[in-house]
């Protein structure tokens, strides 16, 4: 969002949690005290979070007893010295395990080398299901959205949502220098081990092992077929900038 675009908490709130992979996670203790730990985190196609979580971790044991959680996701902004300068939005809801191989692959892709602690054994994969959240995003911009708003609905794209995992292996497997032009050329990124770390309706999310990139379609992507040209044409329009 630039300097001159009117605040869209929506897209605010969206952008904030595919910006970050840790945040603070609330659960409540035997006592019904909140109790707060750090989490390493992804998310599935619609924004879920997925966490990584021990059976030995006290919050699990929370969780396990009473499932409402909060979640803070602070955006990077705040690394030269104001803690605050990133908007950052707390997420509400309950929490969940579940046994979705497709969670479990993108929360391995997000995190990376730091995801391997994951397939010791009593780590399990959990969900958030938002029903609620509140978003800072600077001076004025706080707003309290809906969970049934602030997440995307992909129910038409289910051909997209399918394909995803063939998209993304295929993409960074074949086409790595592709997607390094993408960052470099498309966004202003600086040059590095760029890969995809999933595609949705909306557009890619990008990473190297300390940053991330969203670089969105023109217009939504419902199928395989749509997402690859978009891809093309992105491949396209950036080595015409490298002349």
């Amino acid at each position: 969002m630039s300097e001159n675009s009117p605040f869209d908490p929506v897209e605010t709130g969206r952008a904030v949690i595919r910006s970050t992979i840790a945040g603070s996670l609330a659960t409540l203790d035997e006592a019904g005290n909140p109790f707060a730990t750090l989490v390493t985190m992804a998310t599935t196609v619609d924004l879920r979070p997925v966490l990584s979580l021990s059976d030995l971790a006290v919050h699990t044991q929370n969780l396990k007893r009473d499932p409402r959680a909060s979640l803070l996701l602070v955006a990077p902004g705040g690394e030269t010295g104001n803690p605050l300068a990133g908007a950052r939005i707390t997420l509400v809801g309950t929490i969940e395990r579940v046994d979705d191989e497709h969670a479990a692959w993108r929360y391995g892709l997000r995190q990376g080398k730091a995801a391997r602690a994951s397939a010791l054994p009593g780590f399990h994969h959990y969900v958030m299901n938002v029903t609620n959240s509140h978003l800072v995003a600077g001076f004025g911009n706080i707003a309290q959205i809906a969970g049934k708003d602030l997440l995307p609905d992909y129910s038409d794209s289910k051909d997209l949502l399918d394909g995803e995992k063939m998209v993304v292996e295929h993409m960074n497997d074949d086409h790595a220098d592709a997607i390094a032009l993408y960052a470099i050329k498309l966004l202003n990124q600086p040059g590095g081990a760029w890969r995809i770390t999933g595609c949705d309706p909306e557009g890619i999310d990008i990473a190297t092992s300390t940053l991330r990139a969203r670089l969105p379609f023109p217009t939504r992507a419902t199928t395989v077929g749509e997402a690859g040209g978009y891809l093309k044409s992105f491949a396209k329009q950036a080595r015409s900038l490298e002349q």
